[in-house]
């Protein structure tokens, strides 16, 4: 007969793995702070549905779009810290508070970072009329004449427009950017040549380059992507030092249980070792990648430092 205070040490034992398990009667809700559809909403699917496998709970994506993803995220961040409740967003998430002049939350602070799962390289796009086929002629063509240019920017903070900017900075270039309020409208006005260049994440618009329609100058990764082979790599292309890339990662509201993060973390790791996780990243570009909490935060910390240079010394006013 096991006495009242063996009773009490195996209950200790257990209270970790109670508090660690969500609670599988209710699914796991992975937040998107955007419409369906998007890169950002294809790589939260991906990662559900993998997290899925590896998680005795259902998983859920919850797309809260509005307000340049605050509307979603500002959800996760009042949410109870219990591992419920998730977000899943990209890495113009981190800069809300340098794009956004009434940011509702504070992404450093106000979250914690469980895993980043992968990275999409930009691909560099220009309207057929700009002159040259690489960067480094269409920086000089720029240098010659400038105001003959405009960056579009999908949003402010952007992956995009960061890139825009380290372009400028490394072509000793001033090309004006031109925010537009999603990816959509930018590609239209670059297709019909009212501007003529912009930064995308993944190969969305390699069936536009591929019809004559748009130029591919180059593509931000170390090597030549698989799902466009005759696009060269920025270093090719003349400009090796052009390396921004948009990544993906999911966060937690600030206060989960560190056994929790755990859980979660090494589901995510898991999750990116799959074989179906990364055949579905690569179709839409990106590049499976894991970092845990720690990496992750160490990560986030570089990231910002980066884009607040870039900002500060293009003189960028926050919306």
């Amino acid at each position: 007969m096991p006495t009242r205070r063996t009773a009490l040490v195996a209950l200790a034992a257990l209270a970790p793995h109670a508090s660690l398990a969500q609670d599988t009667t209710r699914p796991i809700r992975l937040v998107v702070p955007y419409p369906p559809g998007g890169a950002t909403d294809a790589m939260g699917r991906f990662t559900a549905r993998g997290l899925e496998r590896h998680l005795p709970a259902n998983l859920v994506v919850d797309n809260r779009a509005g307000a340049a993803g605050s509307i979603g995220s500002e959800h996760v961040r009042q949410a109870t810290p219990d591992g419920q409740v998730l977000l899943f967003n990209a890495s113009i998430f981190i800069l809300a508070r340098m794009v956004l002049r009434a940011a509702p939350y504070d992404p450093v602070r106000d979250f914690q970072p469980v895993a980043r799962v992968g990275e999409a390289p930009l691909l560099v796009l220009a309207h057929p009329s700009v002159p040259g086929n690489t960067l480094e002629e269409v920086a000089a063509a720029a240098r010659r004449n400038p105001g003959a240019f405009n960056f579009a920017l999908s949003s402010q903070g952007s992956a995009g427009h960061l890139a825009s900017l380290e372009f400028n900075r490394l072509a000793r270039a001033n090309i004006t950017t031109v925010a537009y309020r999603g990816a959509g409208p930018a590609i239209a006005d670059l297709l019909g040549g009212s501007v003529q260049l912009m930064v995308d994440a993944g190969l969305g618009q390699m069936d536009q380059v591929r019809a004559g329609r748009l130029k591919a100058l180059a593509v931000t990764s170390e090597a030549r992507l698989p799902g466009a082979p005759l696009v060269p790599t920025a270093a090719e292309s003349g400009m090796p030092e052009l390396s921004i890339r948009s990544w993906y990662g999911v966060w937690a509201p600030r206060g989960l249980p560190p056994n929790v993060l755990r859980r979660l973390a090494t589901a995510l790791e898991t999750v990116v070792a799959d074989a179906d996780f990364r055949a579905s990243a690569a179709s839409i570009g990106a590049l499976p990648l894991f970092e845990g909490p720690e990496a992750f935060a160490r990560f986030i910390e570089g990231d910002v430092a980066r884009a607040r240079i870039l900002l500060e010394g293009s003189g960028f006013q926050p919306e």
